[in-house]
């Protein structure tokens, strides 16, 4: 039996217990309620930081436009003779030529492509600002001449690094912090005597091909303003195709240097990966060796695109970065007339083209028989296997972590939301969605499957040796065709806005020689018809699925829009494949006269 004292006292403690469960669960409550605000107030900070840093860059862009605008209108009043007009519609060939010949000054050519690209900036926004250190520059000019480059003002994608400036990658957490040198390429450039001038606008974590950021916004397609003008070097893109720049500098990770070319109807080079130096471009991160970056140019025409790596390929770059192959542009092989045995397709098998595309390859490939060529039909090896397992899993070996925590900080522009949803889900239900999804959506299902990336070191070992394997393949393959260089499709035409974020699944067009570090080009060769139009309406796509339909409605509406083809070659053959783009060039040209 126990005691009435002993009851009393264990009624006691029971009921002090309770005060205490009462008093814990209400300072815990407490503690949790403290704990989300203070989340909260960090979040407040960030946001509100985040803000303050955007219009501090707004503020540095309002303010360098101002300053150029002011000084061209000086430079107009004090020189009122000068052929603005005629400059413009002079070829960088020419333009180095007259240059050099002293028939036109720097500072003429200076002050008129300043002026129109400030023109161009306002219907486009592609600029993220002047370099006003350019008009220094342009005061310490050598006055002997020298440098291939000599007068040529180049634009510059932003995320190449000069001196004093940012290179944010429409980043807000990489606001405001400029960096301490130039870039190799933009060092090379200065020695050649060309003045970079204008840094140009790309999306956010340049991971993606349209052209918007949430510091400077959306870069539109000079041919339809209701387009985009592709990414990421998208600013490059529309300000060279609207006649604001002669000569630009891209990169391309995956297309980004070839889309925008191909949306604004210009020329673009994607050149064999290490052929330039990349030192002082910034990529959205580093340590990524499956599918390789490469900055290359962008030009009004071919001619340019050579003559600018003739420029770039110099002792001037190999000295200050010996990591890259001492290799000379070679004149030679560039200028050959010798007939080409040119492989071709109208589809990769993975990605159906546009029936502007699959028209264009045709037209060409008619071209290039009369002229005397072999074109030999040509599929790419296991496409449908390397885009997922190789690419994909490639590119975002991390699952896309660090991707994600560079996005932290600042807002998520919509060009990028789209894309980046399903890289946030946990990899669990990625895994099990793609599980689930695998009969009824097998490209979905490769794609969730893709995006998990890799779990281990050994497994990261064994991608990285798929690649090489892959690109020895392809090299056998080549040769076993017996084919000098590849004549292929390259999407389009530009898209609506809002499209790009949600059809990864075209870039199997551009990413594959990316993976293979071949060099490749692309070329505009005609325009979408009509009867493009009319006949987009049947288009069905490779699968039939969710992103053909995505594909359909993207392209739609653009007749009149450039469409263009992509000619590759294999490694350390750039200016084989710049014969072919230039062949290509000459033969649509000719047949419009």
């Amino acid at each position: 039996m126990i005691s009435g004292g002993v009851m009393e006292d264990l009624m006691q403690l029971w009921h002090r217990a309770e005060v205490d469960k009462r008093t814990a669960a209400l300072l815990a409550g407490a503690a949790c309620g403290a704990g989300a605000a203070v989340l909260m107030i960090r979040k407040m900070i960030r946001f509100r930081e985040a803000k303050d840093k955007i219009q501090r860059a707004r503020e540095r862009r309002t303010e360098s436009l101002q300053r150029a605008e002011e000084a061209v209108l000086r430079f107009k009043e004090s020189h009122p003779t000068t052929d603005s007009a005629l400059i413009l519609t002079l070829s960088l060939s020419e333009l180095t030529k007259q240059l050099q010949e002293g028939l036109l000054t720097p500072e003429e050519v200076f002050y008129t492509y300043m002026e129109k690209t400030l023109d161009v900036n306002k219907k486009l926004n592609c600029c993220t600002g002047i370099l006003l250190e350019s008009f220094d520059q342009l005061k310490t000019l050598d006055s002997k001449k020298k440098g291939i480059l000599y007068g040529v003002p180049v634009s510059i994608k932003e995320n190449f690094a000069y001196k004093n400036h940012d290179c944010s990658c429409g980043l807000v957490t990489d606001l405001d912090q400029p960096l301490q040198k130039d870039g190799v390429l933009v060092e090379v450039l200065k020695r050649q005597g060309a003045i970079p001038f204008v840094k140009t606008n790309l999306p956010q974590a340049l991971l993606n091909y349209d052209c918007s950021n949430p510091i400077y916004g959306q870069t539109v397609n000079p041919h339809n303003l209701q387009k985009t003008s592709g990414g990421s070097s998208g600013g490059e893109g529309a300000l060279i195709g609207g006649g604001g720049s002669v000569l630009g500098l891209g990169s391309d990770i995956g297309g980004s240097i070839r889309i925008p070319s191909a949306f604004c109807g210009i020329c673009g080079l994607k050149p064999t990966a290490c052929r330039l130096s990349s030192q002082g471009v910034r990529p959205i991160y580093r340590g990524q060796k499956s599918v390789l970056s490469s900055p290359g140019p962008m030009a009004r025409d071919v001619d340019s695109l050579a003559l600018c790596m003739q420029a770039l390929l110099s002792d001037h770059m190999f000295s200050l970065d010996p990591t890259v192959p001492p290799i000379p542009f070679n004149v030679e092989m560039y200028q050959s007339t010798k007939p080409l045995r040119i492989g071709y397709f109208e589809s990769d098998g993975y990605a159906q083209s546009s029936p502007s595309t699959a028209r264009a390859i045709r037209e060409v490939k008619a071209l290039l028989e009369q002229a005397g060529h072999t074109l030999v039909p040509y599929s790419p090896l296991k496409i449908r296997h390397i885009v997922n397992e190789i690419m994909v899993k490639g590119v975002l070996a991390d699952g896309a972590t660090t991707m994600l925590q560079k996005l932290e900080g600042g807002p998520i522009d919509p060009c990028l939301s789209a894309q980046v949803l399903p890289y946030s889900l946990p990899t669990w239900l990625k895994k099990t969605l793609s599980f689930l999804l695998k009969p009824v959506a097998p490209r979905a299902s490769a794609i969730l499957s893709g995006i998990c990336g890799v779990s281990s070191v050994p497994e990261l070992w064994k991608q990285h040796a798929a690649v090489e394997d892959y690109i020895y393949e392809t090299i056998e393959d080549w040769r076993r065709c017996n084919i000098d260089v590849l004549l292929c499709p390259m999407f389009g035409p530009a898209y609506n806005f809002l499209y790009c974020g949600k059809l990864t699944t075209m870039l199997t067009n551009t990413m594959l020689y990316n993976l293979l570090t071949f060099p490749a080009g692309v070329v505009p060769v005609t325009t979408v018809t009509a009867e493009d139009e009319e006949e987009l309406k049947y288009y069905k796509g490779v699968y039939q699925d969710h992103w053909d339909r995505l594909f359909k409605e993207a392209v739609s509406g653009g007749e009149g829009l450039p469409v263009a083809v992509q000619c590759v070659a294999m490694p350390w053959q750039d200016e084989l494949c710049l014969r072919l783009m230039r062949e290509v060039e000459h033969l649509v040209k000719q047949s419009r006269k």
